[in-house]
């Protein structure tokens, strides 16, 4: 990282972190890609349990996830402050918070699995392959959680091609795993969906290993010395990174989980929709990296920014990254439109499940519009470790006005399934709308006291 003072040089190094941050959370997303995908091959039981499965396991580690999504920002801050011996101890908490935090997802979703599932009315192979596809996936939660985290220091340096070689060398090897344990390769069984889970969780314990050791090793990272003279864990560092992460995580959850919610809710239609609504969000989700890569860049040189008192540099980065956004969102739509048929024949090969999978696919260029908007707002709010009335922002937009709307229209007009799709565009558009109100009188506010404090 490193003080920008002209728009060329601020664009330059804006894509100097947003572009290994893209291909990272492509790549990392390219392991849920490929589970749907390659278990839609194995039939359309399993891709409707991989379905299921993916709509309790997504909300709930990317909720996690946004949790710990914390030290970026904080890390960010201390680094433009030149604070640096003040960043392994950080560090170190954070890790030992995502191994709690790991410890007790666990031990919840032991007890909540048979529960959550019996609670659905689902077909019996589909109920088997989601509840398996959990337990093969959770053993890897705890590997996943600590690589995240580590991951989040990597990139707050500004070092974010680091992360892109670590997850290019884990996609591949989630590839071949998930091919051996799926179809049943090298003389072992076939598991169907289930072995998506065992892959993954395979391909989490290996980018953990590979960051542990380039954080150790690596310059700039060893000059922190991260993994020598370890702390101990303390509740009072816990409780520092978790009231900026908390709201950070129910804030993802709540968009995140109101897809899940809406796979859940569709659970009373056929297998067939399940599975091409499943297809449809999985590659819309896909377009979504992109946003969601420009909120990460911009919590970083914002961070950056703020930690250095430059108020003005973080507002140019901000409106720079949201402007970014809108014109990679339309480009997003303008392929969905044209690509809906081969994208729709990558996930099935049944004509109803390739017909059902085109139309929502129509619905998912408006919400990814609203999506290419609202990410980047949050990613500048995160910047300026803004992040309590976000969250209230995204409770009020997905769950009390997106999802009823949803619900609605599916059982109160014709729409049917198609209807909680409509539903997320109309949360997901208030959201954006909402995010930018604040963004703005937060500018506003920070650009008003530092007029006081100059004159």
């Amino acid at each position: 990282m490193y003080q920008t003072k002209t728009k060329r040089e601020k664009i330059k190094l804006f894509l100097i972190i947003l572009i290994p941050i893209l291909i990272t959370q492509v790549s990392m997303y390219g392991m849920t890609l490929f589970d749907t995908i390659m278990s839609g091959r194995a039939g359309a039981a399993d891709l409707a349990g991989v379905a299921i499965g993916s709509s309790i396991w997504v909300p709930v580690s990317m909720g996690i996830v946004g949790i710990l999504m914390a030290l970026s920002p904080i890390v960010a801050q201390m680094v433009g402050a030149k604070q640096d011996q003040d960043v392994p101890y950080t560090v170190q908490q954070g890790i030992w918070l995502s191994i709690t935090i790991g410890v007790i997802v666990s031990i919840l979703g032991f007890i909540f699995i048979d529960p959550i599932l019996s609670f659905m009315d689902l077909e019996p192979r589909v109920q088997h392959v989601a509840k398996y596809y959990l337990i093969s996936i959770g053993t890897g939660i705890i590997p996943m959680f600590v690589y995240n985290l580590i991951r989040c220091y990597i990139d707050a340096l500004g070092q974010t091609r680091i992360s892109m070689f670590i997850i290019l060398l884990s996609l591949p090897l989630n590839i071949v795993f998930n091919y051996v344990f799926i179809f049943g390769k090298l003389g072992l069984p076939a598991f169907g969906g289930i072995g998506a889970g065992i892959a993954s969780s395979l391909t989490y314990w290996i980018a953990l290993g590979l960051s542990v050791w380039i954080v150790h090793v690596v310059r700039p990272f060893r000059k922190h010395h991260i993994f020598r003279s370890w702390s101990k864990p303390s509740f009072k560092s816990w409780i520092s990174l978790l009231k900026i992460g908390v709201p950070i995580g129910f804030s993802i959850f709540f968009e995140v989980s109101i897809f899940s919610a809406v796979t859940l809710f569709m659970s009373v239609y056929s297998t067939y929709t399940i599975a091409a609504h499943q297809a449809a969000i999985n590659f819309a989700s896909l377009l979504y990296m992109i946003p969601l890569s420009i909120a990460m860049t911009l919590t970083i040189v914002i961070g950056f920014e703020i930690g250095a008192k430059r108020i003005s540099d973080a507002k140019h980065y901000a409106y720079m990254g949201i402007l970014s956004g809108m014109f990679i969102s339309i480009f997003a739509g303008a392929i969905l439109y044209i690509f809906d048929d081969p994208v729709a024949r990558l996930y099935a090969t049944n004509p109803e499940v390739i017909e059902l999978t085109k139309h929502f696919l129509f619905y998912a260029i408006f919400f990814q519009f609203a999506d290419g908007i609202g990410a980047p707002i949050q990613g500048v709010l995160r910047g300026y470790k803004d992040v309590n009335i976000t969250f209230w922002m995204s409770l009020v937009s997905y769950w009390i006005i997106g999802l009823p709307s949803g619900w609605l229209l599916a059982n109160y007009t014709n729409m049917e399934a198609y209807g909680y799709w409509l539903g997320l565009i109309i949360g997901l558009a208030a959201g954006a709308i909402a995010l930018f109100t604040r963004m703005y009188y937060l500018q506003h506010s920070l650009q008003k006291k530092l007029d006081t404090q100059q004159s």
